[in-house]
């Protein structure tokens, strides 16, 4: 008698799980990245956030009152640290949906639908890919100087789609073909349906791997945008903690190092251990790399 396999398949959250603890790299990756988020989310309802400025403390050392001494203002360097890291955590993973969201909309309409639709689509892509990012965003500095986190999350993801909408169309074109899209198009189930329902889980995988991606790409925007001055400095944030060591000339005293490498390092953190736990889950999720 024919014994009957009764395991069933893991869904997409135990895929990715089982992606993130496959490997040693992968694990400690998400551990990095939890342990980032539970400093810049949780940290601030464990500490004092109050953090007045004290003239007679500019660049002090680091102390026990201190640890990681104070900035040029007097503030202590530690507490600015953590409450730094929600907003461009928060701005990159809004971007990353936005960008995702029109992307995966986008590319699946374009690869399913094909003829018209499609080369409309393609146009509207090549036309988002030739605008300089930088450009624009000085533009809009400019007009805007108190531009809110959300504005810059929905400009960074109105902006960085072209290319995870080219890969999503190229994927909708492979998956079309396939015998259980047939069988849905005999059914009569609608456009729709065939492509939100059938053919684009099966990429969710893919999806969910590009979305840590963008991730990663937003936060280096903000970051980076920060750093050039484009936008305001309104809240405690990481990348303006490295512009206003840049601009006080951090680096030439050695008091200072804490409160121009700490942000740095913060960041690092994040990025390795996105990026490590991106390449386990990629390994898990695509076939063609699970087996090797």
């Amino acid at each position: 008698m024919a014994v009957v396999n009764t395991t069933s398949a893991p869904g997409v959250w135990g895929a990715v799980w089982q992606g993130v603890t496959r490997s040693t790299s992968g694990f400690l990756g998400l551990c990095l990245v939890l342990g980032v988020l539970a400093f810049s989310f949780v940290g601030p309802l464990l500490i004092d956030t109050r953090n007045p400025t004290d003239v007679t403390a500019i660049w002090g050392p680091i102390t026990s009152e201190h640890w990681l001494g104070t900035n040029h203002e007097g503030k202590d360097t530690f507490v600015q640290l953590v409450l730094g890291g929600r907003e461009p955590i928060w701005v990159g993973v809004v971007a990353a949906l936005i960008t995702v969201a029109i992307a995966v909309v986008l590319g699946g309409v374009a690869g399913y639908v094909r003829g018209r639709v499609d080369h409309l689509l393609l146009q509207l892509t090549d036309i988002t890919m030739t605008i300089p990012f930088i450009v624009l965003m000085l533009v809009i500095a400019s007009f805007y100087r108190t531009a809110s986190p959300l504005v810059v999350s929905f400009i960074i993801g109105l902006v960085t789609w072209p290319y995870l909408m080219r890969s999503i169309r190229a994927q909708v074109l492979t998956l079309k073909e396939r015998e259980f899209v047939e069988a849905a198009r005999l059914q009569d189930l609608g456009t729709a349906r065939i492509l939100f329902v059938e053919v684009l889980p099966n990429m969710a995988g893919y999806i969910f791997v590009n979305f840590i991606i963008a991730v990663t790409n937003a936060i280096y925007a903000v970051v980076g945008m920060y750093l050039l001055g484009l936008l305001p400095s309104t809240a405690d944030n990481w990348g303006l903690m490295i512009q206003q060591a840049w601009n006080n000339n951090a680096f030439l005293l050695p008091q200072a190092a804490p409160f121009l490498i700490a942000p740095m390092v913060m960041i690092m953190l994040f990025q390795i251990g996105l990026v490590t736990m991106t390449r386990s889950l990629e390994q898990a999720l695509n076939p063609r790399l699970r087996d090797r």
